[in-house]
């Protein structure tokens, strides 16, 4: 047996999977699979085609609800369940938040005003996401406002492919949706899968280790996105509430079962910051994180091994 792996652009980000097979052809067979169901989603889920599910919820803002597959609207329903549990730190409406507000061009000089960035935020809210269980429908309540699933999309692409691969018999694999990733089995070699987590200061540097065969891990970090201000670093991690960019924390990593939610906490922990993130990844069974702040201390969750 041996790890076959292939890597290409997939919903906006680097996916690489990779299973474990007899031989190439069986293997590219199961990779073309997952590869296929990773699209199909991301049909549904992009807001760059006017004619994705998605568009059209954006599209009838404030005119009309929008009857969607039960699969989009389970994502929707259980994207607002993390919107519950969080306080609002995740939030799948802040799709309105526009680019004229954030650019990350390392060309800002200076933050928007506090009065600016609310203006911005009105629309975000995910108590306006209204859903009919009976018709299937979503209706956005205010105009203007947007979805969008760039906090969870890609978590659930790699859950949904690990999926179909392990009903069509991969024993062992990897599904990384640029760093969010689920694994499964053990490598050929009979171990189980491990990560590095990296040094932020310098990602190429590992400073422990992880066996995570089984797991789903996501990391949300300012250190690939950021703008100085001022001497501060302020991440791409926009607070839906104020509209400003949070700072303080280098990066969070969250390892669950499911990478579909390991996805969707890793950047409101980072909102909500270190004690309440902490605090409330020790009441979640089964959830547990890596918080790493601006001066490198690291704080982790209950019961986490690291090696």
């Amino acid at each position: 047996m041996q790890g076959h792996s292939q890597s290409l652009k997939l919903m906006g980000n680097n996916f690489t999977i990779t299973v474990v097979a007899e031989d190439n052809a069986t293997a590219q067979l199961h990779i073309d699979t997952a590869i296929d169901e990773i699209r199909r989603i991301e049909k549904l889920l992009t807001t760059f085609k006017e004619d994705s599910q998605t568009s059209l919820i954006n599209n009838n803002a404030g005119i009309a609800p929008v009857a969607v597959d039960r699969e989009v609207y389970n994502l929707i329903e259980r994207s607002i369940a993390i919107s519950r549990i969080t306080q609002g730190a995740f939030d799948i409406s802040y799709g309105s938040l526009d680019k004229s507000l954030w650019n990350f061009d390392r060309e800002m000089t200076a933050l928007p005003s506090k009065e600016e960035a609310l203006k911005k935020v009105h629309l975000i809210n995910y108590n306006n996401i209204i859903l009919n269980p009976e018709n299937g429908t979503v209706f956005l309540k205010e105009k203007g406002m947007r979805i969008g699933f760039g906090g969870i999309g890609k978590g659930y692409a790699a859950e949904m492919a690990r999926n179909l691969l392990t009903a069509n018999g991969v024993k062992s694999g990897i599904v990384n949706a640029s760093g969010d990733l689920t694994a499964w089995g053990m490598q050929p070699s009979g171990k189980p899968w491990r990560i590095g987590i990296s040094n932020p200061d310098s990602p190429e540097k590992v400073f422990s280790y992880m066996d995570i065969s089984g797991k789903a891990v996501a990391t949300s970090g300012n250190y690939e996105k950021y703008v100085m201000i001022g001497g501060k670093k302020y991440s791409h991690t926009i607070d839906p509430k104020t509209g400003l960019p949070i700072s303080g924390i280098k990066s969070v990593t969250i390892i669950c079962d499911n990478a579909e939610f390991a996805d969707a906490m890793a950047t409101p922990i980072a909102v909500m910051g270190i004690k309440a993130g902490l605090h409330l990844v020790n009441q979640i069974p089964g959830l547990f994180c890596i918080i790493i702040d601006d001066n490198n201390n690291m704080y982790t969750s209950k019961n986490i091994n690291l090696k």
